[in-house]
């Protein structure tokens, strides 16, 4: 093979490879509750995980999540923010919380009896890639499940 079609190859190539990794994907974040800690005074320390799904780094502005446990209003995450994730990663978000007094019952039965304690989310969260744009609200409603974690009272991840 003459040496400038193999060039012509290799470089038509690159670009193709070029187009390919150089796409940007930007997709609607979500957000999960990784860990949460009742303290002495019944309040919580919520680590809320959230997670960048996009192709580019995106720029959290703000949070704001209705928290439920076992079915029963607990409270509010609510929380203005300058975090920049990495594309495809995520991050922790350390909040605390006063809950309501039924969830603080529901949080202090499943601790006592090694029970887990299931979870909802709803609310929003506001981003924008990092690079440009202005930030919008992605909805998110998550339902899962925290567990005791054991040999750390009062944690459940």
């Amino acid at each position: 093979m003459k040496p400038w079609k193999l060039l012509t190859i290799l470089l038509l190539a690159g670009a193709l490879a070029a187009c390919v990794t150089g796409q940007r994907r930007v997709s609607e974040p979500t957000a999960s509750i990784q860990q949460l800690t009742v303290g002495a005074d019944g309040n919580w320390s919520v680590d809320l995980r959230l997670q960048n799904y996009s192709s580019i780094p995106m720029r959290f502005e703000s949070i704001r999540f209705a928290v439920s446990v076992d079915g029963v209003s607990a409270g509010t995450l609510e929380d203005a923010t300058t975090l920049t994730i990495g594309p495809e990663s995520a991050d922790i978000l350390s909040l605390r919380i006063a809950p309501s007094a039924e969830g603080r019952l529901h949080a202090a039965d499943a601790l006592a009896a090694g029970r887990s304690l299931n979870y909802r989310i709803d609310g929003s969260i506001r981003a924008a890639p990092d690079d440009r744009g202005s930030a919008r609200d992605y909805t998110v409603r998550r339902d899962s499940t925290l567990n005791p974690v054991p040999g750390l009272p009062g944690v459940m991840r």
